[in-house]
């Protein structure tokens, strides 16, 4: 192609450059001079040089001129030979990329070249001349078929998007097989059939198979990391809580969840990573699956308060532990920085039963409910009793996976049917329960009933959601008061707080083993929470901040702590409204190391509670009947299951389209 062919035909100047030998130029400099009359009087230049300014002035004033012309003034054409070269076509008067949907406002060809060189020639240089043209014409169909759709048909195509979107996170998000997408589809025609035919095309075009759901969820899960990645971006600090476990193929999966906490004192709370450890599970490999969720979020070391575990060895090893890797590490970057090292709450109250010594009572009712319940004619035959007795229940419970939980509602459940229980086993005469008739095991079974109780309800407490690190620790230190409040009362006789143990007979001897029993579980939670005992004043100065002494604050607190204390507007906006809000509101000027120190104490993990919900769904999951899902397919499901945030499904349709429109 020679350079005539090259150029673009244009009308108008070409050269910025005024033309000199124009005679329309030159009349128009002469016009510019001024008549003989108009010259001042006196002026002190001579005549000639005066006409040199003037003709200097005007030719400054062409220069500027063509130099201030607009693009659109050139009316350059768009040269239809650029479509197959540079894959270009003309819309609205611009020209219109058809790789990457970019504009560009002028038809000029080095602006062409320049963009396909720099962005696409590594892809498409390689084509032929002709499967460039062919390239071309079928990128120009695909853009005009896409431009065909009216307004209102380009709304039909998003819903229909945007449906599939929402179908596949609600079956993320209710722990349903992918296949379940067909089943719904199935509902779906069925029921637009009925109610509404004339849009059951639509319905039809919904794609929900298997593949298309993984797709989605993948998609959704991605959109959600990077949300989360976009909010760690303002934390001012975040802690981690840390559980491994195994799943039904006996693979390791590592669960880290993040909680950060912003200046304004928003806090966040999500699964930062699940990573599957098919290897050894050792502190450092489970620090480098640690150091690559912090990397991959971009989270900043410094900002680490707290890291919360259930206590496994590997975890917590004084030694070799992860926590103990993780503070050495923090310590050689910065020796300042402090890190709280917790032990799940909810773990070490579990622990604490184990000095009740309930072993009698325990085994003795297990074997009776497992004869009742493993045999299928025992059960139903004891259905049957239980129905014809009029009973307020119809059936004993069985043990489940979260026995803490279970125990105390099991002993209940046997007390209160034990006289149709032994009823039953005098019919049946294979299985003796003579501890009905003993009043020592009556006894301790009332005993255990009433303790597990009020151990269940405590575990109840420390599992409600939302709860900081101080709300956890004043739920234990309050059921040790009560611990000591029971023993003193048993030890006196008095059963007020013991409703079952009222209605037996409680022997001289008993009364003294229950005390002790009390007292040693007593010094158990006493010995276990010390973790949470060595930051109670931490904690304490954020919960109770108007009623804390200044004299165990902090130095650099308590000048800004006394100034608090003395705001009378303060103390009744801090009753008013909730924690993190309060804080929120204080002028940073005035309290800046006091926010701080709040920031810090509400964004501790006090329990790995949120580790055990995941590890339950993560069950329902990848169970005996979905044992194949994969690594990441099982990440992405738990990641939308237990969320709060809300995928932006536009932004998940729009993306969709534009990669489907482009080649």
């Amino acid at each position: 192609m020679n350079r005539a062919e090259e150029e673009t035909p244009v009308e108008g100047p070409a050269n910025l450059e005024p033309s000199w030998t124009s005679p329309g130029s030159l009349g128009e400099m002469e016009s510019l001079k001024p008549e003989k009359e108009q010259w001042p009087k006196n002026q002190g230049r001579p005549r000639k040089q005066l006409e040199n300014v003037a003709v200097n002035q005007k030719n400054d004033l062409a220069m500027s001129t063509s130099k201030k012309r607009k693009v659109d003034t050139e009316r350059r054409v768009f040269n239809k030979k650029w479509t197959s070269k540079y894959f270009f076509t003309e819309v609205g008067k611009k020209a219109f990329c058809l790789i990457c949907k970019e504009s560009l406002a002028v038809f000029k060809e080095y602006n062409l070249n320049r963009h396909f060189e720099t962005k696409h020639a590594s892809k498409y240089d390689k084509l032929s001349a002709q499967e460039k043209t062919k390239k071309a014409e079928e990128m120009v169909a695909a853009m005009q078929k896409e431009q065909s759709f009216s307004p209102k048909a380009l709304e039909v195509r998003d819903g229909i998007m945007r449906t599939s979107y929402e179908i596949a996170h609600i079956i993320a998000k209710k722990s349903k097989p992918f296949s379940e997408g067909e089943f719904v589809k199935e509902c779906i025609l069925k029921s637009a059939a009925i109610l509404c035919p004339d849009k059951k095309e639509q319905f039809e075009n919904v794609r929900l198979s298997r593949r298309t759901i993984v797709r989605r969820v993948e998609d959704i899960s991605e959109n959600l990391h990077q949300q989360l990645k976009s909010k760690v971006n303002d934390f001012s600090y975040f802690a981690l809580a840390l559980d491994d476990s195994c799943d039904v193929k006996g693979t390791d999966q590592l669960l880290i969840f993040i909680r950060g906490i912003t200046e304004n004192f928003e806090l966040t709370e999500e699964l930062a990573l699940i990573q599957s450890m098919k290897d050894t599970t050792t502190g450092k490999d489970l620090l480098e699956a640690v150091d690559q969720c912090v990397s991959k979020l971009g989270m900043d070391w410094k900002k680490l308060v707290c890291v919360t575990t259930y206590g496994s060895p590997n975890l917590a090893g004084k030694d070799i532990g992860l926590l103990k890797i993780i503070q050495d590490q923090v310590k050689e970057t910065d020796p300042e920085q402090k890190i709280i090292l917790l032990h799940c709450i909810i773990h070490q109250e579990v622990l604490c039963k184990s000095v009740l010594k309930l072993s009698t009572v325990v085994d003795t009712v297990t074997k009776v409910v497992s004869y009742i319940r493993a045999r299928g004619l025992n059960h139903r035959q004891f259905a049957a009793l239980l129905e014809g007795s009029e009973s307020e229940h119809t059936d004993v419970l069985h043990d489940t996976s979260v026995s803490w939980l279970s125990l105390g509602n099991i002993l209940k459940r046997v007390w209160e049917l034990r006289a149709e229980i032994g009823l039953f086993l005098n019919m049946k005469e294979d299985l003796a329960f003579p501890q009905l008739n003993d009043a020592d095991w009556l006894s301790d079974f009332a005993f255990a009933i009433d303790v597990t109780g009020y151990m269940n309800d405590l575990n109840s407490r420390l599992q409600e959601k939302g709860l900081f690190a101080h709300e956890l620790h004043s739920n234990i230190k309050s059921f040790m008061m009560k611990l000591l409040l029971f023993a003193r009362q048993i030890g006196n006789k008095d059963f007020s707080h013991f409703p079952t143990l009222q209605q037996v007979t409680v022997s001289d001897q008993n009364l003294k083993k229950y005390v002790s029993l009390l007292v040693d579980l007593h010094a158990e939670f006493s010995c276990r929470f010390k973790d949470f005992q060595m930051i109670e004043k931490d904690l304490s100065l954020v919960s109770s901040p108007f009623t804390f002494n200044v004299d165990s604050a902090p130095c650099d607190l308590q000048l800004e702590l006394i100034d608090l204390q003395y705001d009378a507007l303060l103390a009744e906006q801090f009753q008013a409204v909730p924690l993190p809000s309060f804080y929120a509101s204080l002028n940073e000027q005035k309290f800046p190391k006091i926010k701080t120190h709040a920031r810090k104490m509400l964004v501790l993990f006090g329990s790995t509670y949120v580790c055990e919900q995941t590890r339950s769904v993560m069950k329902v999951n990848k169970s005996n009947l979905r044992s194949s899902m994969s690594g990441d397919h099982l990440a992405a499901v738990l990641r939308i299951a237990t969320t709060e945030m809300t995928p932006d499904f536009d932004f998940l349709v729009n993306a969709h389209q534009r990669l489907h429109s482009s080649p």
